[in-house]
C-alpha cells in the first residue's frame, strides 16, 4: 500500500486484521510508512486486546468501550496527520469512512498493494458419526 506523505494515521476494522496471514508482520511493514496504527471494533475491548496480544500487535490506539464511529472520530481529535486511512471489508465499513472523514481502502486492494498475505481459508472439518469408542 502507497503510504505517500508518510503523514497517515490507518486504522483497521479487527475483522479486516482477522482475515491477514500474518497481521503482526503487516503492522510492523505498515509502521515503516505510518505514524499512528490501531484497530477499531465494535467488538468488547477485551476481544480486540486478546487477538492483539496473540498476535504480538502493538498498536497505538484502539476503540475501547465506543461505537466504531466514536472510536474514527476520537481518532482525529487525538491523532493529527495529513491523511486519515480505514482498512475494512464491507460496504458499511466503506459508508462508516466515507461518513466520518476517513479514506476507505479495502483489505484485498490494500494486501494487494503493499503485499500482504491474505490467509487462506481453513476447510471445514466434516465430523464422522460414531467414531467415539469411549461413548455408547
Amino acid at each position: 500500500m502507497d503510504g505517500g506523505s508518510g503523514d497517515m494515521t490507518l486504522a483497521f476494522e479487527l475483522e479486516a486484521l482477522k482475515e491477514l496471514q500474518a497481521p503482526d508482520s503487516v503492522f510492523t511493514d505498515a509502521r515503516q510508512w505510518t505514524n499512528y496504527i490501531g484497530v477499531i471494533s465494535d467488538k468488547p475491548t477485551y476481544v480486540v486486546t486478546n487477538f492483539t496480544r496473540k498476535h504480538r500487535i502493538r498498536q497505538d490506539f484502539f476503540s475501547g468501550p465506543r461505537t466504531r464511529r466514536e472510536s474514527l472520530e476520537n481518532i482525529q481529535d487525538q491523532f493529527k496527520s495529513e491523511r486519515y486511512v480505514f482498512v475494512g471489508t464491507t460496504d458499511e465499513d466503506e459508508t462508516l469512512a466515507e461518513e466520518t472523514g476517513w479514506e476507505y481502502v479495502d483489505l484485498d486492494v490494500a494486501a494487494e498493494s503493499a503485499g500482504w498475505e491474505i490467509a487462506e481459508d481453513e476447510p471445514a472439518v466434516e465430523m464422522e458419526e460414531d467414531t467415539r469408542d469411549d461413548w455408547p
